[in-house]
């Protein structure tokens, strides 16, 4: 699985409330919610936010609380993928839970800049920097996480009659 997009970037410790503030968890609508995704960390964000891109962030992405909005407002923003230095670990199992690739590399998520355009190979786990021309190793998606997230996730891939084989 190969992602390319334009990235975003964003601070360390990006919490569950900047992904999606709480005054729109009255909804489980991943439309509506992918509306305001990130708008209280970049109000620019969701009107311009386009499909494929990334986000790139510091230490600590998705800290908070253990809300599914959070990484299902990113996904139905039509975002890729997810480069940060470390993920919270809740909001890591969410991601994949839901279908959305995470990636954990601090020098990447240090050095890449906001509007780089880059490529990430989930199987190997190689993040390209086409701007500038650098590579950065991510650990890979191992392939029965890989079937979740070609699914849409956890539960369509249950859905299909699949359990994800962990071989």
């Amino acid at each position: 699985m190969l992602l390319k997009g334009k990235v975003w970037k964003f601070g360390s410790d990006v919490d569950t409330d900047a992904i999606i503030p709480a005054r729109y968890l009255n909804t489980s609508d991943p439309a509506e919610l992918a509306r305001h995704c990130m708008e209280d960390a970049d109000p620019a964000f969701p009107s311009q936010v386009k499909p494929g891109d990334i986000i790139a962030a510091g230490k600590n992405f998705g800290c908070g609380s253990s809300r599914e909005h959070a990484p299902v407002a990113i996904k139905a923003a039509g975002v890729s993928c997810v480069i940060a230095g470390t993920f919270a670990r809740i909001f890591y199992r969410n991601a994949f839970n839901i279908g959305l690739p995470i990636f954990e590399s601090f020098e990447a998520a240090e050095d890449i800049k906001e509007g780089d355009e880059v490529t990430v190979d989930a199987g190997s786990g190689t993040i390209t920097n086409l701007t500038t021309g650098k590579t950065y190793q991510a650990a890979p998606v191992p392939p029965f996480m890989q079937q979740i997230i070609t699914a849409g996730g956890l539960i369509n891939r249950i859905r299909k009659g699949d359990t994800p084989s962990l071989y």
